[in-house]
């Protein structure tokens, strides 16, 4: 290793100024005190400071120490920093002989970009478990590195008194610490210690206790009895019971009215995860992410957890303990035990947004829970857990919030201010500013009034934290979306103009998005359970050609249609949608659809032979769900995609899949052969995991080949999956591994999710596309 001296004498002492600015995530992350360090380990002189919208940053000193400054401050930045661009340019030395850190200017209209919540990091937890330290067992304990950020925020620009910690003032010692830019909590505005901070209180039949071990051992006392808690942790409450209780998690399935949705169960660290489930190396490495997410993992045998976490599925929701709130759950106080394990499952009713007012949540949430642990830290933007699970050794989002939102995707372009507001089921909503894509954290359903106004006080959170105000609105093709309807509203309201995208379009366009490859043609395969067609159908298995402007888009091949009986009853019994594919090609079964009672039977019968109360569809998810019950898998859902889960589950327990065919007629793939083999196996005693495992590699065949002949036709090399069907990880590996196969780059979804999660990032890309040319005719 050269020594400052030496490089001097190779490659000469020219002295230089250099100045930089980078924009991103770079506030409130630790990033001036970091560039001071670097600066000060390569004896460079100069200073840095925030503005509202990025650090500046100014060294001076020889060219090969400036080098090094550069390529370090890409590969050392703080962890949670997010650079988005670097932008340098050369300015005459000045002389200066120290580095400083200058203070904050702020520039009119100029707005930063704010950091996700981010789990415990490991020096707070160090801290967190030593008795000598001052911050032991502190509930809220944080740090630059880690802690809550966008849930606390109630302005920008970031800073304590914009911050729901405005209420506590600092003691003397975290103003210390706050103070230094050598402290690890220099500027990080949710400091607090057990002296200064917010404090947590237990509610339990009338009685309030106080102090933190009482209220640790009341509620340890109550999960050891097998009650439920709600407990407020950083972006919301959850309804949490001892995992291992079987009891427990019935009784809090019948409070909640879940009956089979699986729940997301809490560990203290990977030791605990590996006893319950098998991990690998990308999947612990998901675990223990800043993210803290929920990640989806194979069951070990045993029954350690209780079945009814997660009825028939081999798969568990587990994510670790993230914070100081949470560890306290999982650690013993006052001689009482700490469960191992512990459901966590959303603090609210079913179909309801997420509490996270404390009022709120007694109010909504007293026929659940038997007890309320609280905190008098309000939450200023609630954020469900992120989920996600691994395929292939790459993330596959399947929620995208706590820990990821509001980071934003990065658009190859600047554009107009533009709010999109996604689907209705699973829903986000975006906002573009200069060249970022933000996208909300999971809002969930909008089936309920509640839940549609949890989503316009979303809306006017996102758009008073960027200061700005759409100049177009993006909506789905459905007129029947809640979000379509608010849309609508608004723009009567406001003149705003609105669009309107087609739904597996804007699934494609999301997923050129996150990948950076607006103005790339693809053939984009979209396959999920719902979406407007533009003949008015359900389309759902779709195949669309995008040209490089993204607003192009052709529906070049799809799924052959079939008739769905009495639309959203067919979705939740889908033995109906079972009956109705072996009517589309013509196979009389009764034996196969015997869980229909006789007047159910007669009554769907009618209804496909006349039409009546039927909509044609080419749904994916529909096919999934009818092959499912078909296979005696599940016959009814009380949960979204319960069918297809349950049917990926089995396939993953073959022992050898039987073959089987997916024909492919022009530009359709073709049900009757696919259908009339299945059924041949069942009477032939063939074992159903092994015909659910065959089916997922005829579609994924039969898709492959059809999407490969339509890209060559069209040439096009790049191929796209995505929709929520692309959550099924068999159908995901099988298909991109054989396309690549074939030569083809295969775009996957691996920042926002392949389901409607994703799909407002698509809206809006769309969206400003249409831009220019709505403005004009206006």
């Amino acid at each position: 290793m050269s020594t400052q001296l030496e490089r001097e004498s190779i490659v000469g002492n020219t002295i230089e100024r250099r100045r930089t600015i980078v924009r991103g995530i770079v506030q409130g992350v630790g990033f001036r005190p970091f560039v001071a360090r670097l600066a000060g380990e390569l004896h460079l002189s100069g200073y840095c400071g925030n503005d509202d919208s990025s650090v500046f940053i100014e060294v001076e000193g020889p060219t090969w120490a400036l080098d090094e400054f550069d390529r370090r401050l890409h590969a050392e930045s703080p962890p949670l920093a997010v650079v988005v661009d670097v932008v340098r340019e050369a300015r005459p030395p000045e002389g200066d002989r120290v580095f400083e850190i200058s203070a904050s200017r702020r520039t009119a209209a100029a707005r930063t970009l704010v950091s996700p919540d981010v789990a415990m990091c490991t020096d707070c937890s160090r801290e967190f478990g030593d008795p000598d330290d001052r911050r032991y067992r502190h509930p809220f304990i944080n740090c630059t590195n880690c802690g809550p950020r966008l849930t606390v925020i109630t302005d920008l620009p970031y800073d304590r008194p914009a911050t729901t910690m405005a209420a506590f003032e600092m003691c003397e010692r975290c103003a210390r610490e706050y103070s230094d830019p050598a402290d690890r909590r220099f500027h990080a505005q949710p400091i607090s210690c057990h002296d200064c901070g917010p404090h947590v209180v237990a509610l339990s039949a009338g009685r309030r206790i106080t102090g933190d071990d009482n209220v640790l051992a009341e509620v340890h006392g109550a999960l050891g009895a097998g009650l439920v808690v709600a407990v407020k942790g950083i972006g919301g409450f959850h309804l949490v019971c001892d995992a291992t209780n079987t009891g427990a998690v019935a009784r809090l399935r019948e409070r909640k009215n879940r009956p089979h949705k699986p729940f997301a169960v809490m560990a203290a660290d990977v030791a605990g995860v590996e006893q319950i489930c098998h991990l690998d190396a990308a999947e612990t490495a998901a675990l223990n992410s800043s993210a803290g997410p929920i990640v989806l993992l194979r069951k070990r045998s045993g029954r350690t957890i209780a079945a009814s976490a997660a009825p028939g599925l081999d798969e568990l929701g587990i994510m670790l303990a993230y914070s100081g709130v949470h560890k306290l759950l999982l650690s013993p106080v006052a001689g009482r035990p700490a469960a191992r394990y512990l459901v966590m499952t959303s603090g609210n009713l079913s179909g309801e947004p997420l509490c996270f007012d404390n009022d709120d949540a007694v109010a909504r949430l007293s026929g659940v829970a038997d007890l309320f642990l609280l905190h008098d830290r309000e939450i200023a933007v609630p954020c469900e857990d992120s989920v996600l699970a691994v395929a292939d050794g790459s993330v596959l989002p399947i929620r995208r919030s706590r820990g990821f939102a509001p980071v934003p995707i990065v658009l190859p372009d600047t554009g107009p201010v533009v709010l999109a507001v996604g689907a209705e089921v699973k829903n986000t909503f975006c906002l573009t500013r200069q060249n970022y894509a933000f996208c909300s954290s999971h809002l969930g359903d909008m089936g309920t009034l509640e839940s549609q106004r949890a989503f316009e006080l979303s809306v006017d959170q996102l758009m008073t934290l960027h200061s700005v105000t759409p100049k177009l609105l993006v909506a789905d093709d459905h007129p029947g979306y809640a979000t379509r309807q608010w849309a609508e509203r608004h723009s009567d309201t406001t003149g705003i103009p609105l669009t309107t995208v087609q739904h597996h379009h804007a699934h494609v366009a999301s997923l050129l998005a996150e990948h950076g490859r607006i103005g790339t043609a693809v053939l984009g395969i979209a396959f999920d359970g719902t979406g407007f067609g533009c003949d008015r159908t359900v389309w759902g298995g779709e195949l669309l050609l995008v040209g490089p402007n993204v607003e192009d888009a052709i529906r070049v091949g799809h799924l052959q249609s079939f008739l769905l009986p009495g639309g959203d009853a067919a979705v939740r019994n889908p033995v109906r949608t079972a009956l109705a594919l072996l009517h589309e090609v013509g196979i009389d079964a009764p034996g196969a659809t015997a869980t229909l009672d006789p007047a159910e039977r007669k009554l769907v019968a009618s209804q496909l032979a006349s039409g009546t109360g039927c909509i044609r569809t080419t749904s994916i998810g529909r096919l999934f769900d009818g092959v499912s019950s078909l296979l005696g898998v599940c016959h009814r859902v009380s949960y979204e995609a319960q069918a297809a889960i349950e049917l990926e589950t089995l396939a993953r327990s073959a022992h050898n899949a039987i073959p089987l065919h997916m024909a492919i007629e022009g530009d359709e793939l073709r049900l009757g052969g696919l259908l009339r083999e299945l059924l041949d196996g069942l009477r032939s005693g063939l074992a159903p995991a092994d015909l659910a495992l065959g089916f997922h590699l005829a579609l994924a065949s039969a898709a492959a080949e059809l999407a490969a002949d339509l890209a060559r036709r069209s040439q096009v090399s790049t191929i796209g999956l995505t929709g929520g069907v692309f959550g099924n990880r068999i159908l995901l590996r099988v298909m991109r591994t054989t396309l690549q196969d074939r030569g083809f780059e295969v775009l996957c979804h691996e920042k926002v999710p392949c389901n409607d999660g994703g799909l407002s990032i698509g809206q809006a890309v769309v969206g400003r596309a249409r831009y220019a040319r709505i403005d004009e005719t206006e």
